[in-house]
């Protein structure tokens, strides 16, 4: 069973950046696609962005993209997401996120079966 513990959250001021970690037990982050979903009171689930445990490529929403990067550290077993350029509207619980090892990335949350308790991220203006 692998277990995902998210930390680095908190509150930052709009410019600011935060770099959050996630440290996975039970199984190997590279040899597992992993990722970031997010989340807001009242909104579903939103993909954030992804690594492919298989090949190493990643993936961003849109929202994201050019702002926040997503890498790994196999020694430390743990996936980071480094946010850049914080903007209020990038508020939510972030959650960690694994799956099963794939070429390809799902910005599905039903493809994840491993879900980190999540990290609260408030940016203010």
């Amino acid at each position: 069973q692998v277990q995902l513990v998210e930390s680095g959250g908190g509150l930052v001021q709009a410019g600011d950046s935060l770099r959050l970690s996630c440290a996975a037990s039970g199984g190997a982050v590279s040899s597992t696609n992993m990722g970031w979903f997010r989340q807001t009171p009242g909104m579903e689930r939103e993909f954030v962005g992804a690594i492919s445990g298989a090949s190493g490529i990643t993936a961003y929403a849109d929202s994201v993209k050019g702002r926040f990067t997503i890498s790994r550290d196999n020694a430390k077993n743990t996936l980071y997401l480094q946010m850049n350029s914080l903007r209020t509207d990038d508020t939510g619980v972030y959650s960690c996120v694994g799956g099963r090892n794939s070429y390809s990335i799902s910005h599905s949350p039903t493809y994840y079966d491993y879900w980190g308790q999540g990290t609260q991220v408030t940016v203010s203006s």
